[in-house]
């Protein structure tokens, strides 16, 4: 079955036991449905009658149902196979949108012809006048692999006092609340299933950004995220999928010269990221680490296999968004724990 989105935008929901989030946030995301989109929900092997829940409480969403759960990766590219439409916007079914979230993001991909993704200012539901830790106002990586937000360094969030209202471009975008251009998501290859969850739309704008395109944060959109509802922040399990995949993504999209001096580097740096876990005795963390990178070299022959396909794709690298200094040691060492202290200029979307 193919769903054809008339809009030209389709909002893809994907859920897993979400029911109660649904009855929250499905109301609002379908009356701003009339401002130009389609609402899918994925049902992802629901254990609690999601799909009926759907089809009796809101008959106007369109509505896929998978039989199987792979990961959250995995269920966004087999439904996205089953949809055509100009833009997807993935949407967590943990997110509230706002009067007016939609038009400022379909506006930018229409009027910047390299966009390929973008993403709005990500709140925080419970603490709604914070950035939120899932993308905050945009995402960049620093110059050792590891990954920030305009908003939210590590665990600080800053307060959003309409800093980030601009239209920027970076790195890459919140998988949380995510548009993007249909036709560059396949000529890419979508969504990587073998990343289960976390980092997976990371991965996706790199290929995107190799390819030489754009991926930008938009200001003048606002969204908030209850945030911890795949997998719960701080989890033994969060930080072996941040830790693993974040070497996967390395390797599949990062330079050879790099690359080949970048992992053993990162070996030591990840020990050394384990400290605050060895401090606070949180032994299952530690072993999360070690897992993670034991799961990753164990594995290298496929990583290095997906590495051959996706290098091909870096025909114009875009290395916009690329911090060129150590995150870790302007955080941690240098105490410069928001934004504006790193100096580091930003590139208005053009």
């Amino acid at each position: 079955m193919v769903i054809v989105c008339e809009s030209g935008t389709a909002v893809v929901i994907l859920s897993y036991k979400s029911i109660a989030w649904h009855k929250l946030f499905l109301p609002k995301i379908i009356e701003q449905a009339a401002s130009g989109y389609d609402v899918v929900v994925v049902d992802h092997a629901s254990p609690d009658n999601t799909t009926e829940y759907i089809q009796r409480e809101f008959p106007s969403v369109k509505l896929i149902s998978l039989q199987e759960n792979h990961g959250f990766a995995w269920g966004y590219a087999r439904a996205l196979e089953q949809i055509t439409a100009k833009y997807y916007v993935l949407l967590s079914s943990d997110f509230e949108v706002t009067d007016n979230w939609f038009p400022p993001l379909l506006a930018a991909m229409e009027q910047y012809p390299s966009l390929a993704a973008c993403q709005p200012k990500i709140r925080f539901w419970k603490e709604r006048a914070s950035f939120e830790y899932a993308g905050a106002a945009g995402g960049f990586m620093d110059k050792w692999g590891y990954m920030f937000c305009r908003g939210r360094i590590f665990n600080t969030l800053e307060k959003d006092h309409h800093q980030y209202d601009d239209d920027i471009e970076v790195f890459w975008a919140s998988g949380g609340c995510l548009m993007v251009h249909a036709e560059r998501y396949h000529e890419v290859g979508g969504l990587d299933a073998d990343l289960f969850a976390h980092m997976e739309e990371i991965d996706l704008c790199w290929r995107l950004k190799n390819a030489g395109y754009k991926i930008g944060a938009i200001g003048s959109s606002t969204v908030f995220h209850v945030g911890g509802s795949i997998i719960s922040y701080g989890s033994p399990q969060k930080t072996y999928f941040n830790f693993r995949n974040n070497l996967v993504i390395l390797t599949k999209n990062e330079r050879t010269a790099k690359l080949l001096w970048l992992i053993p580097l990162r070996l030591v740096l990840d020990g050394v990221a384990c400290l605050p876990f060895l401090l606070k005795g949180d032994v299952k963390n530690i072993f999360a680490v070690a897992k993670a990178h034991f799961h990753y070299y164990g594995s290298l022959r496929k990583w290095l296999k997906k590495r051959k396909v996706t290098r091909k794709l870096a025909i114009r690298p875009n290395t916009t968004g690329i911090y060129p200094h150590s995150i870790v040691q302007q955080y941690f060492l240098q105490k410069k724990d928001t934004f504006d202290k790193i100096n580091f200029p930003t590139t208005t979307l053009s």
